[in-house]
């Protein structure tokens, strides 16, 4: 057990029998009143956004979660296969449980996040910039690095994403996994 003044972002609690992470947390304090603790909440094992305000130094149900490496192996009509790097033991994930599965290639690296209490997943991410490399855009326009300009690019996992004009097919270029946003051009 613990209470609001050890909540922080990346937080999981327990609320209502559901599994929740913290995003984003504040404390609101007024003159007469006893101070407030808010934090909003994004559900691990199921896809809803809540906000939750708790006295200050009330008790709260923090999970212990395990962070392992998984391999990235297949898709299959049952969802996402991954293998632990250490144990070769293998798991199947539902596309909503992953962050940004449109950015996964066979023999990614995810980081799979272990309730240890029920030794069951309860989600995974990928490192926040991977390298792909575009399989279909636009030509590039050589020396057109002035402008902010974007055109959309197919990548190897068949995710589209926006990128500077002068990105040509076939480069490889570095994206984050977070917001899906082109980051910078890579030499091979």
């Amino acid at each position: 057990m613990a209470t609001t003044s050890d909540i922080s972002r990346g937080l999981i609690l327990k609320l209502d029998n559901n599994l929740y992470s913290v995003v984003e947390f504040g404390e609101n304090k007024t003159a007469r009143a006893a101070a407030k603790v808010w934090a909003k909440l994004k559900g691990v094992d199921n896809n809803r956004t809540i906000e939750k305000t708790w006295n200050s130094g009330e008790t709260i149900f923090p999970v212990r979660v395990e962070k392992h490496a998984f391999q990235y192996l297949y898709k299959d009509e049952t969802g996402f296969n991954l293998m632990n790097n250490e144990t070769f033991e293998q798991i199947t994930l539902a596309e909503e449980m992953i962050d940004a599965p449109q950015f996964l290639k066979d023999g990614s690296e995810v980081n799979v996040f272990i309730n240890t209490e029920t030794e069951q997943p309860i989600g995974a991410e990928l490192p926040e910039k991977i390298v792909l490399q575009v399989t279909y855009c636009e030509p590039g326009l050589k020396g057109d690095t002035a402008t902010r300009a974007t055109k959309p690019a197919t990548l190897e996992t068949g995710a589209t994403v926006n990128v500077p004009l002068f990105v040509n097919e076939g480069e490889l270029i570095r994206i984050n996994t977070k917001t899906g946003d082109y980051v910078e051009r890579v030499k091979e």
